[in-house]
């Protein structure tokens, strides 16, 4: 694309990508992406760093040092209003440093910043917008689920024949999908804080349920059992799929089975996105997906809506995100 053509949009689009670099190691602030922009240059770029601290703004002006001034910025989030112990806000500095305009694409729903970020700003004399934008609203799913609906962003992950079965009838199931489409699996497990699986799968199967990347092995999720049972060492147990909203600085839940737990974390509309791996073969053996609780069909349509489609060596991959 040609530079001089950028809009607020492709530039939000950049921070939004950017603020993956954040997950998860910035709990429990969220991850958030900003870019500094000057004569349709780049002058500076941040991410929330692990621990919540430095922010996205502070690390993008640090880079971009005298060029700032003049500059514009564009943040994934409403740059915070409220001077912590760690460091001033980041509305603050923004003005401080002459940035003249700064776009962001989601309002904070943090009451100590909501609104109070963008007056801060404009007063500042900063050409402060906010531009709603699904890229950064996407970007922190994790952070305003827990803001909106009091509990974590949930993605359930399933990998199934083309028959749409997750094991042989024996049980056996390793491996459906081939060693792209696991390697996949694992680059999503490493942008989650916590995984969970069903007390069946831990039983059979015994999953490690951590990150085996070269390089991203100290990224590995806590480990969550659905069940009734005792806790095995390391793992947290809770009872019922509504006590998701209890867990302690998870933003991101990845959820892998079995057919039970997927069933009821589906009927109970706790599902935001669904990770399919389909591999092309056909086994006729267990449904990956019990029942969920619909009686008639019309009430299936209309929830999910195609949001990634991709080829992983053999296998085929699709993410579908909930419709609300």
């Amino acid at each position: 694309m040609n530079p001089q053509l950028r809009t607020d949009a492709d530039w939000l689009a950049a921070a939004a990508r950017l603020a993956s670099r954040a997950r998860p190691l910035s709990r429990p602030n969220p991850g958030v992406g900003a870019i500094l922009v000057k004569d349709n240059i780049v002058v500076g770029r941040g991410w929330t760093q692990p621990g919540g601290r430095p922010h996205a703004e502070a690390m993008a002006l640090a880079m971009a040092g005298n060029a700032a001034r003049g500059a514009a910025l564009y943040c994934t989030l409403e740059p915070c209003a409220h001077r912590s112990e760690r460091g001033p806000s980041c509305a603050a500095s923004i003005g401080e440093a002459g940035v003249a305009r700064c776009v962001f694409g989601v309002m904070d729903p943090d009451p100590r910043t909501s609104g109070k970020g963008l007056q801060a700003m404009r007063e500042a004399g900063v050409d402060a917008v906010h531009q709603p934008d699904d890229a950064c609203r996407e970007s922190l799913a994790g952070y305003l689920t827990r803001a909106e609906r009091g509990r974590p962003h949930i993605t359930l992950k399933l990998a199934v024949s083309l028959d749409g079965c997750v094991s042989l009838d024996n049980g056996e199931s390793q491996w459906i999908t081939g060693e792209a489409a696991r390697a996949h699996v694992h680059s999503r497990r490493a942008m989650v804080d916590a995984i969970l699986v069903g007390g069946g799968t831990w039983r059979a199967d015994r999953p490690r349920l951590n990150v085996r990347l070269e390089g991203l092995e100290d990224r590995s999720p806590q480990r969550i059992l659905l069940s009734r049972g005792v806790p095995p060492d390391g793992v947290k147990v809770i009872n019922a799929p509504e006590q998701v909203a209890q867990l302690d600085g998870v933003q991101y839940l990845y959820v892998e089975g079995g057919a039970q737990t997927a069933a009821a974390f589906l009927a109970r509309d706790l599902v935001d996105r669904i990770e399919l791996y389909r591999a092309p073969i056909v086994i006729g053996g267990r449904n990956a997906i019990g029942d969920i609780g619909l009686t008639d069909l019309a009430s299936a349509h209309d929830r999910w809506t195609l949001s990634e489609r991709r080829q992983l060596g053999s296998d085929s991959h699709e993410a579908y995100s909930r419709t609300r």
